[in-house]
């Protein structure tokens, strides 16, 4: 950890607790700020309330007051809290310095930073970087908006290993001389309007992860959004990513990822599904070149990594079948990813809690499904759009009953799919518990050695 002192006897005013507050108020302590946490809850029984007074930190809860400002503090607070809030407008007329924790994770790592933000794809674009490395050599730590305060996280990182973040555009509102040796953006689309008022404001905010870079560094973004970037305003080297063009950086030809010419991998050797994952498997392989991590490790990694939990999890092969679990996919627009992620035969399973809607809007995305598992509230629904379409129904009890069934129909090469298109309340207490009844019912079924 670098023993910044630029804090030093500074007034610092923490807004907002949860983790990020906690952890940056600790910082700030130890670095030698002067140290105020005010949070909107009553915290006057909340253990880590109690931990930073025990500091000597003071902590102000239940409500926002003005007079915090009266000393004039840097502000570090929660990303989530909007800028339209009281005492923010009021920091804002003052000209005071607002800052997000992220910040102080930059001030204090030794090691250097990749930086990782977009509209979809970036938790696992960090994830997969996160495997890449596990597999190789080189150390990488995650950290930020995947759930690892990422000022914690910094306090523990060498100079020879990299702090791998994601970022959201909350967090990068917040940032002053952040700088990412490697940046990458995946995408930007309309998101977050109510928080930052308009998608030119958005994407400004997306775009400050590159504003501090410098010619020594690299900016990783997608060729299909070029236009959203002026390349004679960035200092760092551009290395796109595409699925479809030849590009200078990674890409996609004749079904094998490409880098500087070298065929890394064929895209049936990869297990993650779907368009969408290609273009993070392409940002996250071209940041992993980067950073060192060896091609071979890279290979591994793609060959093996499931994804994120219950979301088009790819959970194992049973002989020639692969199985993935989409449990999250709650909803009709989610189950569309899903459905034209393959292009092998799709056994479906799908069905739960009946919101009343129907699912005419998945027809368009059934092509590759040979067969239908229905199961929940919404299964004869699902039976008659699956008799409309021509396909082969199969009722179910539920999700350990449908894989139990399909044994009886599965043939060689057809993909299982878990993606209910619905939500799991009717027979489940959450998604995940449903995804965990899938995984189990497919190791069940695996030979035994």
């Amino acid at each position: 950890m670098i023993n910044y002192t630029g804090l030093k006897g500074k007034k610092v005013l923490v807004l907002g607790m949860a983790k990020s507050g906690y952890e940056a108020g600790k910082l700030l302590h130890r670095l030698g700020a002067d140290v105020t946490v005010n949070d909107g809850k009553d915290l006057s029984q909340d253990p880590h309330a109690k931990d930073l007074e025990a500091l000597g930190i003071n902590v102000v809860s239940g409500s926002h007051p003005l007079a915090l400002l009266d000393e004039n503090p840097i502000i570090v607070k929660n990303p989530g809290i909007p800028y339209s809030v009281p005492l923010l407008q009021e920091a804002q007329k003052k000209g005071l310095k607002i800052l997000t924790e992220v910040e102080l994770s930059y001030l204090i790592s030794e090691a250097p930073i990749i930086g990782i933000t977009g509209t979809n794809g970036k938790t696992t674009v960090t994830s997969l970087l996160g495997d890449m490395f596990n597999k190789s050599r080189e150390t990488g730590h995650l950290a930020g908006n995947i759930g690892y305060v990422a000022s914690k996280v910094a306090q523990d990182v060498r100079a020879d290993e990299y702090l791998i973040t994601e970022l959201s555009s909350f967090q990068l509102l917040g940032i002053e001389h952040y700088r990412p040796h490697i940046a990458i953006v995946t995408n930007i689309y309309e998101a977050h309007i109510d928080y930052h008022g308009s998608l030119e404001e958005y994407q400004e905010a997306k775009k400050r992860i590159f504003q501090n870079q410098t010619e020594s560094d690299y900016l990783i973004f997608n060729y299909q959004q070029r236009h959203l970037i002026d390349p004679s305003k960035i200092k760092a080297k551009i290395l796109y990513f595409s699925t479809e063009h030849a590009v200078d950086g990674i890409y996609v030809e004749d079904d094998y990822i490409v880098y500087k010419g070298i065929h890394l991998i064929h895209l049936d050797d990869i297990v993650l599904p779907g368009t969408h994952n290609l273009e993070n498997i392409l940002a996250a392989t071209m940041a992993a070149i980067l950073a060192g991590v060896s091609v071979s490790a890279i290979v591994q990694s793609l060959t093996s990594f499931s994804g994120i939990s219950h979301r088009l999890q790819y959970i194992g092969n049973n002989k020639t079948n692969k199985y993935y679990n989409d449990s999250k996919a709650t909803n009709t627009l989610a189950t569309q990813f899903a459905l034209k992620s393959f292009k092998q035969p799709i056994i479906w399973l799908c069905g739960g809690l009946d919101r009343g809607n129907g699912f005419d809007d998945l027809i368009p995305y059934m092509n590759n499904v040979r067969v239908m598992v229905a199961f929940g509230e919404t299964q004869e629904k699902f039976v008659k759009l699956g008799e409309s379409q021509g396909k082969l129904v199969i009722r179910a009890v539920d999700v350990v009953d449908a894989v139990n069934k399909i044994q009886e129909v599965i043939e060689p090469n057809d993909v299982v799919l878990l993606s209910p298109a619905c939500a799991s309340w009717d027979q489940y207490d959450t998604f995940e518990q449903r995804g965990e009844m899938f995984i189990n019912a497919f190791r069940n079924h695996l030979p035994s050695h």
